[in-house]
């Protein structure tokens, strides 16, 4: 899912039949971005960084090097950026698409998503 943080907007989603990682749907199907997006990842995406320059990865500490307080709060700037996101799932999941098995023709799954996609940016607009 592809979501502009200043307007949080869905601007892309993509799905495939079955489990798939978050990065391998990622990389078979997209949403593609242009290389001047910044990408603020959790650490699903750690393979990420290679294949796009812009993309920010938290911290990890170690039971040897802990986090200092720079770090800390480099963490929790990006879990703010985050959140956003997360709150967008959830409003998918409000919908019961996300939240359930789907039950219905699996060629329409793609179809259903981007509509209620559609629905959610324009509850958006017109709040």
């Amino acid at each position: 899912m592809l979501i502009d943080l200043r307007t949080d907007r869905m601007l892309a989603t993509a799905h495939a039949p079955g489990r798939a990682h978050d990065l391998r749907l990622r990389r078979e199907r997209g949403p593609h971005r242009p290389a001047d997006v910044q990408a603020v990842a959790d650490w699903g995406y750690q393979g990420l960084q290679q294949e796009h320059r812009l993309t920010v990865l938290p911290v990890k500490a170690t039971k040897k090097r802990p986090l200092d307080t720079i770090q800390r709060a480099v963490n929790r700037a990006q879990a703010r950026l985050r959140i956003r996101v997360e709150h967008v799932i959830r409003r998918l999941k409000i919908f019961w698409i996300l939240a359930r098995p789907y039950r219905n023709r699996r060629r329409r799954f793609g179809l259903r998503l981007n509509l209620i996609a559609g629905i959610y940016n324009f509850e958006l607009d017109h709040a």
